[in-house]
């Protein structure tokens, strides 16, 4: 079994940025010292894509399709039987810094307690973006995804806060209440016993999910030597059927972990 699995679940995949993943992936693997098997899993759409790739030489692929689109965290759980000592939930519009699983291996070397590890993310432009989060009230969802410019500006502190960006910087913040999926890198035993993202959840709010949950079991930290791109957009920015994607998430959610309004 390998020392790290990876798994990308792949829906109508953007080509450029497929490869872009799996390029940075096979540079910051090979500075870490790392061959990881890895799980690419095809919830359609994705043959195009996936015919011209150019996989690592020498890395196992296994390349899992025919079950349709099964959602989010339910394609990233078919991988889950096979994962190694550690397992990276990777988004295929992501990209690691070539250092990102060097700072990764040793941080959860040193810190026996951390059983999932969040990076800092940026955007294209070296912005920072903030994908851990405290957990929100439906207010704030309103208000980053939907909301008007004008009234986002009128409570960009209360966003602010959301985005925890009066802790997050340049210094390891430990146990963050939420983290994205665009990356999670989790010690295999903690993931299996949470049995994985909850299949409930077809897309979005899977990860605030299982991050809630992972706390309950182990340590969860935020590293900001782990440097990532993320090129993600916002569920309002893709259309109406994301909107309802979001919002049907989102329910799912406070139905489970209680409802906050404001």
């Amino acid at each position: 079994m390998a020392p790290l699995t990876v798994s990308l679940v792949l829906y109508r995949p953007e080509p450029d940025l497929l490869r872009a993943t799996l390029a940075a992936l096979e540079v910051a693997s090979r500075r870490a010292g790392l061959q990881p098997d890895l799980f690419l899993i095809d919830n359609g759409g994705s043959a195009a894509a996936l015919a011209g790739l150019e996989l690592p030489a020498g890395w196992t692929v296994h390349h899992i399709s025919g079950h349709g689109n099964v959602g989010f965290g339910r394609g990233h759980n078919l991988s889950l039987d096979g994962a190694g000592d550690f397992h990276l939930i990777l988004n295929p519009d992501l990209e690691l810094a070539p250092d990102a699983l060097v700072e990764a291996r040793a941080f959860m070397a040193a810190h026996p307690e951390c059983g999932l590890l969040a990076p800092a993310a940026h955007w294209d432009d070296g912005r920072i973006q903030y994908l851990c989060k405290r957990v929100p009230a439906v207010f704030d969802l309103f208000l980053r995804g939907f909301a008007p410019g004008w009234l986002r500006r009128l409570n960009a502190r209360r966003m602010a806060r959301y985005e925890m960006q009066d802790v997050i910087g340049e210094q390891v913040l430990w146990d963050p209440p939420l983290v994205s999926g665009a990356f999670m890198l989790f010690r295999t035993c903690v993931l299996r016993r949470l049995g994985g993202f909850d299949p409930d959840f077809f897309l979005y709010f899977e990860d605030y999910d299982l991050s809630l949950r992972a706390a309950r079991e182990t340590r969860l930290a935020y590293v900001p030597a782990v440097k990532v791109v993320h090129h993600g957009g916002h569920a309002a920015r893709k259309g109406l059927h994301h909107i309802r994607l979001f919002v049907s998430g989102a329910a799912r959610f406070f139905n489970k972990h209680g409802w906050r309004w404001f």
